[in-house]
């Protein structure tokens, strides 16, 4: 079992940053891997950004040269930086967490453990 707490949303002017933490606590495998999707209103919820096991990123095209997802060294704290924000930033962002051989680190069909959630909101 994986317990995920995510922080440091919040409303922000078009062009600003902020940066989104995740606390990531129980049982952590070697193979955990992470990742952050949001949720628009009257939208699916989307990948933004992941990192297998072994540290590799991946990230959706719409936040390419933007957002950078990090962890620190144990993997207990997911962290997304978000840079150049735009309105359609806006949603709720969630971490995910999970630890399957083959993963598809931006499908949330790959993720069996979800935060409660932090909301963005960027004005223009």
């Amino acid at each position: 079992q994986v317990h995920l707490v995510e922080s440091g949303g919040g409303s922000v002017q078009a062009g600003g940053s902020l940066r989104l933490s995740c606390a990531v606590s129980g049982y952590i495998s070697s193979n955990i891997y992470m990742g952050w999707f949001r949720r628009a209103p009257g939208n699916g919820r989307e990948g933004v950004a992941a990192i297998d096991s072994r540290g590799r990123t991946t990230y959706a095209d719409s936040v390419k040269g933007r957002f950078t997802i990090s962890q620190d060294n144990a993997k207990t704290t997911l962290y997304l930086q978000m840079n150049s924000l735009k309105p359609e930033d806006t949603a709720m962002y969630y971490c995910a967490a999970d630890s399957r051989l083959i993963p598809t680190l931006l499908s949330e069909r790959s993720y069996n453990y979800w935060g409660q959630g932090t909301q963005v909101t960027v004005s223009s």
